[in-house]
């Protein structure tokens, strides 16, 4: 899109003006006109589905159908929801509509909506608070538009009129009551056709802020009766805070026994044979000093290949240079030691520090991602890419891109690899997603937002 034409650059005060006013009328009357017709079936089914049943609570089937009474007061609350939008109206959020378990009993799945408050209201606002204002709304809007159409037309079907010759002209009146000691410059009939088309001018022309008005009054009224709670953002909230703390959890504790298992079956079995190797070497010096000087050697290839498996298990672990220059130098300092090649391209400024959890673990997914491509997915190159776009909201999020031209075919596997990445990324409430056709590479995306905080 071309800079400066798009709606983010547009003038808001245009988007409020007289013309763009013009410009919802359509909708907004077809909002409105439908109103009443919506309002009385809703009211009328509703209604009777509520008096019924609390007419029967003393037998069971009561609560049946007061529960098919809050069913059919949600649809046509949904309904004014959908409608609000086709008139142009911003969205309104949608209940948090809970749903019962699959372990939950009969009477639970069946008459849950009953404990819950947003049904209530959605009936509150189609078995009352909507039908009495869809009747003022429809009379409104009908008055004004046949006000408008009326005047405008009188010259047209006023002639047709049956005349009375005592009757009392309109037009005259008002000119005689504004001045009482002047002569009407024209005849009588004229002066009617003259005034109903100024008033069907005023209220054409007054008609945009009528339908804007009541269409607004509709949607303040849905926002408070038909809107998402605040709690239900709460409980989501918490509810995300709580898997994410626990995916969090979880996935330190697999790399903490994995880092265990490593440390016993590699570092420690080479150093404990390394000892065993020394022991040797020195009973022997004395008697036999060729094989002595050998089992140094090797003993010395073991300590090598120790402090290889010993490096190999520290990317698991933030190096300094992550601590003292950020995360991209040791995105760049790891993967320059990589046994393929591979592209680092960024993206963030120059001496950009994000907060230290995001940046230890964003190192820790890349350093990860590199290593199983080196060594599992047979490719010959890998490219890794740092970038932090905006959402939506005006916050900042890390994305990190890795890619190889491996045999693909990578996939979740509960409690390894890949899985252990995205619940490291889930306990900072971000994403991973992996496409990797076999055959045709890997390419995995993670993304960690807040990284302004």
């Amino acid at each position: 899109m071309t800079a400066g034409t798009g709606p983010e650059t547009r003038d808001p005060r245009q988007a409020n003006g007289y013309g763009a006013l013009w410009r919802g009328v359509p909708r907004e009357l077809g909002f409105l006109l439908l109103t009443l017709p919506i309002a009385v079936i809703g009211f009328s089914v509703v209604v009777t589905l509520f008096s019924a049943g609390a007419g029967l609570l003393v037998v069971v089937v009561g609560l049946f159908v007061l529960t098919a009474a809050l069913y059919v007061a949600r649809a046509f609350g949904t309904s004014e929801l959908v409608r609000l939008e086709a008139a142009g109206r911003a969205p309104i959020p949608r209940p948090a509509w809970s749903r019962a378990g699959e372990n939950a009993g009969f009477w639970r799945k069946t008459i849950g909506p009953l404990a819950q408050g947003h049904y209530w209201t959605y009936l509150l606002h189609t078995g009352l608070v909507g039908f009495v204002l869809s009747v003022f709304s429809w009379t409104v809007t009908i008055t004004w538009l046949t006000s408008a159409l009326g005047g405008l037309t009188y010259w047209v079907w006023a002639p047709f009129l049956p005349q009375d010759p005592d009757q009392i002209w309109l037009g005259e009146v008002v000119f005689n009551f504004f001045a009482p000691q002047a002569e009407l410059p024209v005849a009588p009939a004229a002066a009617d056709i003259l005034l109903m088309l100024g008033i069907g001018v005023v209220f054409l022309a007054t008609l945009p802020l009528v339908t804007r008005g009541l269409t607004l009054l509709h949607d303040t009224i849905a926002r408070g009766l038909l809107s998402r709670w605040q709690s239900d953002d709460l409980r989501t909230e918490v509810a995300a805070l709580a898997a994410s703390r626990g995916a969090a959890v979880s996935a330190e504790d697999q790399s903490v026994r994995r880092l265990e298992r490593d440390i016993h079956d590699g570092p420690q079995q080479r150093l404990v044979r390394l000892q065993m190797d020394l022991a040797t070497a020195e009973r022997r010096m004395a008697s036999d000093p060729e094989a002595a000087k050998a089992l140094i050697v090797e003993a010395r290839g073991q300590a090598k290949a120790s402090l290889e498996e010993l490096r190999a298990l520290s990317r698991g672990f933030a190096p300094p240079i992550l601590e003292d220059r950020g995360l991209v130098s040791a995105i760049e300092s790891f993967t320059a030691l990589s046994s393929i090649p591979v592209t680092v391209t960024n993206s963030l400024e120059p001496g950009t520090r994000l907060p230290a959890e995001i940046e230890r673990n964003a190192y820790f997914v890349v350093a990860e991602l590199v290593t199983n491509a080196s060594k599992h997915s047979s490719a010959t190159a890998v490219r890794v890419d740092i970038t932090a776009p905006t959402d939506a909201t005006g916050n900042r999020r890390l994305d990190l891109l890795v890619v190889d031209n491996g045999v693909g075919g990578a996939r979740f596997d509960a409690g390894h690899g890949l899985s252990g990445l995205r619940d490291r990324l889930n306990g900072l409430r971000g994403t991973m997603t992996v496409d990797s056709p076999a055959g045709f590479g890997t390419r995995v995306t993670a993304s960690v937002p807040g990284i302004d905080r």
